[in-house]
């Protein structure tokens, strides 16, 4: 026994390593974190030069001529303006209702689309023949170019000749419309929603397909009905995605101006603020009032998505925190 006792602390103490080891491995330790992180940063630093070069030469540059008087009818007589290209978007009568133009446009695409996009992820959701074929299907509006899209339904779809939704009012005997003339502001709406409404659908399939299909089952043993199940328990899973899917929709939907150029052309409440932009530019030549207009949308964008995403982020904080 003496012996035991004896040898087991020499055994213990040649297996522990000495002390001035223990403060080397951890220096050793962060020097390789540390060359982990540098090399990080070097893989990233290119594609980090190429956006900054790509986004924000091209604003700084639009800022620079949103300071000049420039005429594109008077190419060599430049002058620098000051303040006072800002001065006429906000007093020139054309930005405040472009922009209520934009949120209208915006904010019914969006509305519309989210109703459309929920409904068809609650069918999708469920199992039946030929569902991987439908909700390609589907998607594919999504995957349409907005200039292919608006060309589309100008002419096939809602000509006021030989338009397909026409064609089929006319089998109910009701007359023909002009919908790109006489009802501009529902044609825009129509066609956004009808291409956003897939994102907003592949959003919400994704959040029905991570609900617990056990508690479903529970709820629907326990006698909920399925209108019950929905409101009570679906609608609220979903509330995270409804958030993610309208700042998203309302990012992208914002800088619309395909089917406005090629529908409407601004006419009948539709002009958006890229479109007046856009005519600023290229109708009126007016190079230094077009390019305040791009700075004044770049920052009421900039906000709105700020705004947005810090609504969006404290909700998923506080969500994360209750569970």
């Amino acid at each position: 026994m003496a012996q035991t006792t004896a040898v087991d602390p020499a055994a213990d103490a040649d297996d522990t390593p000495p002390p001035s080891s223990s403060p080397r491995q951890a220096l050793k330790a962060n020097s390789a974190s540390a060359r982990e992180r540098k090399f990080g940063r070097k893989l990233l630093l290119p594609a980090f030069v190429v956006s900054v070069i790509i986004t924000q030469v091209p604003f700084l540059v639009t800022i620079y001529y949103s300071f000049q008087d420039w005429n594109l009818q008077r190419p060599n007589d430049r002058a620098f303006a000051g303040f006072d290209n800002y001065v006429t978007v906000f007093t020139g009568g054309s930005f405040i209702p472009a922009m209520i133009a934009t949120i209208i446009i915006v904010g019914g695409s969006v509305l519309l689309s989210l109703v459309l996009g929920l409904g068809l992820a609650t069918l999708l959701d469920r199992k039946f023949v030929g569902q991987a074929f439908a909700r390609t299907l589907l998607i594919t509006p999504f995957l349409v170019m907005p200039a292919a899209a608006a060309l589309i339904w100008k002419w096939t779809m809602l000509d006021a000749n030989v338009g397909m939704v026409n064609w089929a009012l006319g089998l109910l005997n009701i007359p023909a419309v002009a919908w790109n003339t006489d009802f501009p502001l529902v044609t825009i709406i129509a066609v956004l929603t009808w291409q956003y409404t897939p994102f907003m659908m592949l959003i919400l399939l994704a959040g029905l397909q991570s609900q617990s299909g056990e508690i479903l089952e529970a709820a629907s043993v326990d006698g909920a009905g399925g209108w019950r199940i929905f409101t009570a328990m679906t609608l609220p899973h979903l509330r995270q995605y409804l958030i993610l899917a309208t700042v998203l929709g309302t990012i992208m939907m914002i800088q619309v101006f395909d089917p406005v150029a090629i529908m409407t052309r601004g006419t009948g409440g539709t002009k958006t603020l890229s479109y007046l932009l856009y005519e600023r530019a290229f109708v009126g030549l007016e190079v230094g009032e077009a390019a305040a207009y791009g700075v004044v949308t770049v920052i009421l964008t900039i906000i709105v998505a700020t705004l947005a995403l810090r609504s969006v982020f404290k909700f998923l904080t506080e969500e994360g925190s209750r569970s």
